[in-house]
């Protein structure tokens, strides 16, 4: 009788035990792993905020007891309140410039320690409009943080300037040049590459300062800038027309987010509380 013998020598882990993979394989099925874990995540979050607005019990008033309630824990209710209001006046120049377009807007609903959001079905018919409608929420909520300056004035009490120094740099924050935030829709009619640069910028600051709410952030940055890109790259009379903006818009919009942002470090700087060890 004729013997065939393996020459595939044997396992030297043996027969029972798992075959070891190569490092770059370990690698890529654990990066598989995890981004398959941020994909989940991403669609459960994006799931809860279209499901908020329809939540009786989380209306306007209760998702703002909820955020100054959470607040609360860190800053004390005093700050927590106004933090919130400041938030309130922020969305409101959302809402309000939405209607203006003619976009039917939901009340704003608030999210602790994510800020607060404003249900629409469009930001505009162009990026003019999505524009004005991303610039409206620092325009007005940079007001409502310089007027607590003369209460601080008049008042002297700290808490005053605290919120009002919270306010500028909030909406500051907010004019980075990546979408979702007002920054942006702004570069929407400016000059959209720069949600590119925005985006590496988002990466910078949230290796530099890593915290949950920056990754949430660059998170649906990613997303929302991929989106834009693969749209705009599919081209067509839509995506044409939606950012065909005139050469006055554009100024008109560059000086508003410039503008704003002279206003906003000159606001810190005057509310700026120096504090000293020791």
């Amino acid at each position: 009788m004729e013997h065939t013998h393996s020459l595939t020598p044997p396992s030297p882990t043996g027969p029972f035990e798992p075959e070891r993979r190569p490092l770059w394989r370990r690698i890529g099925a654990a990066a598989v792993a995890i981004g398959a874990l941020i994909a989940n995540f991403a669609a459960k979050l994006k799931l809860l905020l279209v499901a908020l607005p329809k939540l009786k019990l989380l209306t306007t008033s209760g998702s703002m007891l909820v955020s100054i309630a959470a607040y609360s824990l860190f800053f004390g209710w005093t700050f927590a309140v106004g933090f919130v209001l400041l938030l309130l006046v922020h969305e409101m120049g959302h809402v309000i410039q939405l209607r203006r377009e003619g976009i039917k807007a939901s009340a704003p609903m608030f999210i602790p320690f994510l800020g607060a959001v404003v249900a629409a079905k469009s930001l505009g018919k162009d990026a003019t409009a999505e524009a004005r409608v991303g610039l409206a929420g620092p325009v007005l909520g940079s007001l409502g943080a310089a007027a607590l300056i003369p209460v601080y004035l008049l008042t002297g009490d700290e808490l005053w300037r605290a919120l009002a120094f919270t306010g500028f740099f909030l909406n500051l924050i907010n004019l980075l040049p990546v979408v979702p935030l007002d920054g942006g829709r702004a570069m929407a009619a400016m000059a959209p590459w720069m949600w590119f640069v925005g985006f590496a910028a988002l990466v910078a600051l949230t290796i530099a300062f890593p915290n949950p709410i920056l990754l949430i952030v660059l998170l649906f940055g990613g997303m929302e800038t991929w989106r834009r890109w693969r749209q705009r790259r599919a081209g067509g009379h839509e995506q044409e027309a939606y950012y065909s903006v005139t050469p006055r818009a554009r100024a008109a919009v560059a000086a508003v987010y410039v503008g704003l942002i002279v206003a906003l470090a000159i606001g810190m700087d005057l509310s700026h509380v120096q504090r000293t060890l020791g």
